[in-house]
Parts: C-alpha cells; sequence; structure tokens
C-alpha cells in the first residue's frame, strides 16, 4: 500500500484575499469566510487561477476548468491534462449533473494484456510503462463542462494556466522534495529530460517553468479539443506510444468523448448526499456505508468511540466487497445501483453484524442482489456568488502517473490501467480486488474510487467536498459529513480530523498517528480488529456554506492546500 503521496504532514497558512474574514477554530488552524465565492485547491497558484476567474464575473465552472488546468502546470503529481476524472455540478436552481471523463481502455487493449504466459501479473508493467496509460479525458472533461455551463470566454479560462507554464512559480519544500524523490524514475523513463529534474537537487523557492506544456495549453486554447486530440500534440502521444510499446493511437484520440450523468443519492440524518455512479465505485461506497451506519445506531455514537469505529468498518467491509464483485463501467456491465442501495438490501448485508465483535473479512463475501486507487489524485471544490457548486476530482493514478512526459508536449501520462482487474482476484496498487465486472475490455472506462460530493439539506447547499486518497477516497468523504452533520463539527475542524480506513481485504483499520487513545485500541482489538499505522489519509478540499449564506473553507492540512476567495 503507497502512502498518500509523501509521509510528511505540513500545516499550511491559507491563501489571504481582500474582504476574506479570518476564522480559527478548535484545531487552531486559520480558514477563511467569505459571501462571494470560494475555490480549495492543492495549490495557492490553481486556487488563484479560480478566485480570478471568479473575481471576473465568471461561475463556479468557469472557476473549476481553470483550476483544473492550472493544476496541470503547478501540480503535475496529480492535477493533469494527461489523466482524467469526474466533475459534480450542481446549479443554484438545483439542477445536477456528473461529467464523467475518465480514461478508457485503448481499442487494442485485451483483458490478458498485462499477464505473461503463464498466466502471472507481470510486475510494473500496468504501473511504469506506456502500455499503463489509458486514453485521457481531462482536456475533453473541462472543455465540455465549460461548452455547456461556462459563463466567460474558454481563453480567458484557460489563460492563468498558459501563464503559469510559462512565466513559471516557486516550490515548496515538499514539491522540490517530491520531484528530488522522482528524479530517477524521470530520468530512467525518459530519454529526454523532463522539466521536473534538475541539475542540481530542487529547493523550496526555486521556479519550475514549463514551456512546452505552455505550448501545448495555447493549441488547446486556439484549437479546443483539436488542439489536444488531434494534430501536433496527438501525434506526439501517438509516438510516444510507439517509443515505449503503448497502445494509444489516433483513433483512439479522436474517439474520446466525455458522458453527462445523473448523480447517484442518498439521505443522512436528514440531508442528501449528491455524488458520483459507475464507473466511479466511490460512491456506492459512500452511500452504503452512511445508509447502513444510521440504520445502525450510528447517530447514538460519539466521535471515535470504539461503537462508532466499529460500526463503521463493519459497514466499510460489507461495501468494499460488494464493489470488488459489482463495479464497473456500467455502459459494458450491469451495476445494480438502485438494488445496492436499496434499504432491504443494506438491512440483509448487516443481518450478521455484531455490536460486540469484529467480522472476518474472509468470511464476508459480495451481497447477492436482485438484478432489475501510491494514491496520488487530487480534489477541489468551488462556489459561486451565484449560488452555483462543483466538486471535482481528477487524477493521474500512481504520484505522477507512470512518470513519463509525452515528448516536446510537456505533460505527464497516466497509469490508470492499473485500475482495471489486470487479473481478477488480484490485488491493484491499493491492495483493492477487482472482479470480473472491471476486466479490461477496449473501449471501457476505467474503474474509479473518486467521490466528488456535494451534501444539501431542504434543497438549499450545505458543502461541497471530496478527495484524493485511491481505495481511501470514500471512506475519507464519510468522515467528513459524519463530522460535519453527526459530530456537529465545522468544515475546517472536520477535515483536519484524524481519519482510519477500512476496505474489506487486506483485514486491517489503517490509522493515522494520533487518530485513536490507547484504551480505544486496546478496545477494538479485543472485540477483534487489527490495525496498522499509515500516513496521511486523504486532502479533503472542502467548502461549507454557512447559515448566513457565508462560504466558510475547509482545506486539509495533509499537503500544500490553500483556500482563495472573496
Amino acid at each position: 500500500m503507497r502512502s498518500l503521496g509523501i509521509a510528511i504532514l505540513l500545516i499550511v497558512a491559507a491563501f489571504y484575499q481582500p474582504g476574506a474574514r479570518n476564522v480559527h477554530n478548535e484545531t487552531g488552524n486559520s480558514g477563511i469566510t467569505v459571501r462571494q465565492g470560494m475555490v480549495v485547491s492543492a495549490m495557492k497558484q490553481a486556487s488563484g487561477a479560480g478566485l480570478s476567474i471568479l473575481k471576473k464575473g465568471g461561475n463556479a465552472i468557469d472557476a473549476a476548468v481553470a483550476t483544473g488546468f492550472a493544476l496541470s502546470v503547478c501540480y503535475p503529481e496529480a492535477g493533469n491534462i494527461g489523466g482524467g476524472g469526474f466533475m459534480l455540478i450542481r446549479m443554484a436552481d438545483g439542477r445536477t449533473e456528473v461529467l464523467d471523463y475518465r480514461e478508457k481502455a485503448p481499442l487494442a487493449s485485451r483483458r490478458d494484456m498485462y499477464l505473461d504466459a503463464s498466466g502471472n501479473v507481470v510486475q510494473d508493467l500496468s504501473t511504469s510503462t506506456s502500455l499503463a496509460s489509458g486514453v485521457p479525458g481531462s482536456v475533453a472533461g473541462l472543455l465540455e463542462a465549460h461548452r455547456k455551463y461556462g459563463s466567460l470566454p474558454f481563453r480567458e479560462v484557460i489563460q492563468p494556466a498558459i501563464d503559469l507554464a510559462e512565466k513559471g512559480f516557486p516550490l515548496t519544500a515538499w514539491q522540490a522534495e517530491s520531484f528530488n524523490r522522482g528524479r530517477e524514475d524521470f530520468t530512467t523513463r525518459n530519454r529526454v529530460r523532463p522539466r521536473f529534474v534538475s541539475r542540481n537537487p530542487w529547493k523550496e523557492g526555486d521556479t519550475l517553468r514549463q514551456p512546452e506544456l505552455g505550448a501545448t495549453l495555447m493549441l488547446i486554447r486556439d484549437k479546443g479539443r483539436d488542439g489536444f486530440y488531434d494534430g501536433s500534440v496527438a501525434g506526439m502521444i501517438v509516438r510516444q506510444m510507439q517509443r515505449g510499446n503503448g497502445i494509444i493511437t489516433a483513433d483512439d484520440l479522436k474517439a474520446y468523448r466525455p458522458v453527462w450523468r445523473a448523480p447517484v443519492s442518498g439521505h443522512f440524518h436528514g440531508y442528501t448526499i449528491l455524488t458520483v455512479p459507475p464507473p466511479s465505485g466511490g460512491g456506492i461506497t459512500l452511500l452504503q456505508v452512511l445508509k447502513m451506519a444510521e440504520d445502525n445506531g450510528i447517530d447514538k455514537t460519539s466521535f471515535h468511540s470504539v461503537q462508532s469505529i466499529h460500526l463503521i468498518v463493519e459497514c466499510e467491509r460489507r461495501a468494499f466487497a460488494d464493489r470488488s464483485f459489482f463495479a464497473g463501467d456500467a455502459d459494458f456491465v450491469k451495476v445494480p445501483v438502485e438494488t445496492l442501495l436499496a434499504a432491504g438490501y443494506l438491512d440483509g448485508r448487516m443481518k450478521d453484524y455484531s455490536p460486540g465483535s469484529a467480522s472476518l473479512s474472509d468470511e464476508i463475501s459480495h451481497g447477492e442482489p436482485e438484478a432489475p486507487q501510491h494514491e496520488e489524485t487530487t480534489h477541489y471544490s468551488v462556489t459561486d456568488k451565484y449560488g452555483n457548486a462543483v466538486s471535482t476530482t481528477t487524477t493521474l493514478n500512481g504520484t505522477f502517473g507512470n512518470c513519463i512526459v509525452v515528448e516536446g508536449a510537456g505533460f505527464l501520462l497516466n497509469n490508470e490501467m492499473d485500475d482495471f482487474s489486470v487479473k481478477p482476484g488480484v490485488p491493484n496498487m491499493y491492495g483493492l480486488i477487482g472482479g470480473e465486472a472491471n476486466a479490461i475490455y477496449p473501449g471501457k472506462r476505467i474503474l474509479s474510487s473518486m467521490t466528488p460530493s456535494i451534501v444539501t439539506k431542504d434543497e438549499k447547499l450545505v458543502m461541497v467536498t471530496g478527495s484524493p486518497g485511491g481505495s481511501t477516497i470514500p471512506t475519507t468523504v464519510m468522515q467528513v459529513i459524519l463530522n460535519v452533520v453527526l459530530y456537529g463539527m465545522n468544515i475546517r475542524d472536520a477535515v483536519n480530523a484524524p481519519r482510519y480506513h477500512h476496505q474489506w481485504l487486506p483485514d486491517l483499520i489503517y490509522v493515522e498517528d494520533n487518530a485513536l487513545d490507547g484504551e480505544t485500541k486496546k478496545r477494538l482489538e479485543e472485540m477483534g480488529h487489527k490495525f496498522m499505522k499509515r500516513g496521511p489519509i486523504g486532502s479533503a478540499n472542502s467548502i461549507m456554506r454557512l447559515s448566513d449564506g457565508n462560504y466558510m473553507s475547509g482545506e486539509d492540512k495533509r499537503g500544500n492546500n490553500v483556500a482563495a476567495g472573496y
């Protein structure tokens, strides 16, 4: 199990803007509360790019698109134009849509493409090579979101990212170390030294300039999707594939289209949870856990008590077992979403739940509904003065994807193909077990754990949230929602509270440092639970709308995350 990017916990100050009111809370961290609009993302420059668009009168979708392109420049660990993601949009009038721009398997894909002649998985083939890349969807997705909902000219929306690439930006200490750690992979997997490799080790304050990426972004600005999926950039991608034995072709690129989908939704403690459907398994997992927990007395527990952790873990076991069997691209396989979220089905899943003892994951399988991901992803949340909200999660899968930069184009390729069931029953890089529903097939979208979510009450916006973290994404989002809705925390405390995670297999509760006191851990062990300490879990950049209409930031201290607003 890889740790979340870097096992260093940094407490980062908020990015203050004129008109922003400073707010302190129980953690001692400072957030901002603003009236008009807010962006919370992984990097100061990206949040600033989104804010600049809001200040020009752009809406939340304009700002989300600007933030997404800016992250591809200033946060190449996960921000990208070579990967994919999901965008959940809630307009002020209550309309909601999910834009699925998840990567797709190339047309030349085969279900056994990562196996040797004996049927065994070839180590690193699905993670560290050009063959690991799915057809990227980010550019098509951001363009489509702007086409349907944007209000400012696209040229204005993408320009902050172009400026960042051409003029450069100063590295944080965390990012300098990240680049230095990736030096060997960048050097060995690329025949031309990428911009991410410096002659001398990177240090805090060094400027990273990316002229090739800037030129690619200008082509997208001037030619739209043809600036990426056709013409010179597409040619660079195809040649990169040919050099590295990858299989993405010009036809794959021309054929790629994002898909608009209806959100999945559920209710918890009087609130409505809106989230993403398959090909993400994260939304279903989130809603299953919340529903099973609510129906089995979670409202009678306190924060991180023995009872609350035991109940949540037992719900997580069952939800992740279901994910392993049923989740996949609903355009290719039947995913019984309605049944998986039905009260009767979930009651049946918890029939063998014991309040006094842990289940054994080996003895828990998927349910029988009646038919009718190193964790480097990034999440950002956006709200505007009009009342619109956007929750976006995007990824390359591993940190820096497969570490292969498209020669001449300046952007990194993803290694998302590892999120397929490379071999059903064999865990991926996050330890997740996949089944036939997520087997590789040409043109199929890759199963994800991304869980961008929006919470409402009485049809009014309450919260925008989401997280990176591979398999920990839905459990991170679930804990943020629990902390606000059930335990009464403000969004800043809810995001920065310590976290834990269980995913059915391996049969372990992963815990952050100081997540549990010794007595709680001892009592849970006596019930049969097993623990493993790990680095930070998730990075849940969130926004809460307060009762007075102001927006309060919830930037996660697990990284460089920054809120910007006015």
